[in-house]
C-alpha cells in the first residue's frame, strides 16, 4: 500500500483488508513499514519500547519469525510491528549493501507460516522504506482519496515505481487502485471519482471506501473497523474491496 501523500487511507486500508481477508479462512500478514506504527496499533500488537521490530529486521538482519505475532482474537492475522526506531532506517539503510532489497531477502527467508497474502504499509514519503516493500512486492495497491489534491504527487510515485520495475523489481504490477474517503453528498467527490476511473480504467477497484466516524474510531480501540462495527458502512466496504481483491487474484 504507497501512496507518499499522508492521510489517505494505507493504514487503514491495510488493516482492514487483511482482517476482512483473514476472516474469510485467508492467512495473512501486515507489515509494519511506517515509524508512526499506526497498523501495529490498530491490530493490538505492542510496539513501544524494546520490542524487536522491522527496524532490526532491515538493519540488524533480525529473522521475520523472531518479530511476527499473531493479532489478538483474529486466527490467521499476523503482524510485523513498526516501532519509532524505523525512523532511523532510512538513515542507517544509505550506506548497506544491497540497501533497496533488505525487506525482499527477509521475507524470502520467512517460510515458517503458510501465507495468502502478505500486506506491507508503506510509510507517506518515496525514501528508502518505500522502495523496500516496492522492490519486495508483486504488486502495488494505490489508495486515493475523493479530494481535490488527490492526483498532485501521484505522478512522482508513479515514476518511482517505473524506476523500480526498470532496476530493481520486474514483476511489481500496478494492479490496484482503491477510492477512499467518498463522500457521496459533494459531487467533488464524485468528479475526482470519474477522472481516476477514466486514467487508470480496470485497475480501479468498483469498490469505493466511504467517510466514516467508525473507521476512524476503530484504531483507537485497537481493533479493525471489521471486527469494532461489521455492520457499518466502512466495514461493509473493506469487505466488499477484499473480495473484489480475492476474486481479482483468482482469475490472475
Amino acid at each position: 500500500m504507497a501512496n507518499q501523500k499522508g492521510g489517505v487511507g494505507k493504514t487503514t486500508t491495510s488493516v482492514n483488508l487483511a482482517a476482512a481477508l483473514s476472516m474469510h479462512g485467508q492467512r495473512v500478514l501486515v507489515v509494519d513499514l511506517d515509524p508512526q506504527g499506526n497498523a501495529s496499533t490498530a491490530l493490538a500488537i505492542e510496539h513501544r519500547g524494546d520490542v524487536p521490530d522491522v527496524y532490526q529486521v532491515l538493519v540488524d538482519d533480525l529473522p521475520l519469525t523472531q518479530i511476527v505475532k499473531e493479532v489478538p482474537d483474529m486466527p490467521g492475522l499476523y503482524c510485523a510491528p513498526a516501532t519509532i526506531d524505523l525512523a532511523g532506517a532510512e538513515i542507517e539503510l544509505v550506506s548497506m549493501v544491497a540497501r533497496e532489497a533488505r525487506l525482499k531477502r527477509a521475507l524470502t527467508a520467512f517460510d515458517s507460516l503458510e501465507l495468502d497474502y502478505i500486506l506491507i504499509d508503506c510509510p507517506p514519503s518515496l525514501g528508502l522504506l518505500t522502495v523496500n516493500a516496492l522492490v519486495a512486492a508483486d504488486e502495488l495497491l494505490i489508495p486515493i482519496q475523493c479530494e481535490y489534491y488527490a492526483l498532485e504527487g501521484l505522478g512522482q510515485l508513479l515514476r518511482n515505481v517505473d524506476l523500480v520495475r526498470v532496476h530493481l523489481n520486474q514483476s511489481l504490477n500496478l494492479s490496484t487502485i482503491l477510492l477512499t474517503m467518498y463522500d457521496g453528498r459533494t459531487r467533488l467527490a464524485s468528479q475526482v471519482a470519474d477522472e481516476v476511473r477514466a486514467h487508470f480504467g480496470a485497475t480501479v477497484l468498483n469498490t469505493v471506501i466511504p467517510r466514516s466516524v467508525r473507521v476512524s474510531e476503530a484504531p483507537s480501540y485497537g481493533q479493525s473497523v471489521i471486527t469494532y462495527d461489521p455492520g457499518s458502512s466502512g466495514a461493509m466496504a473493506y469487505k466488499d474491496a477484499a473480495r473484489e481483491i480475492a476474486y481479482r487474484g483468482a482469475e490472475v
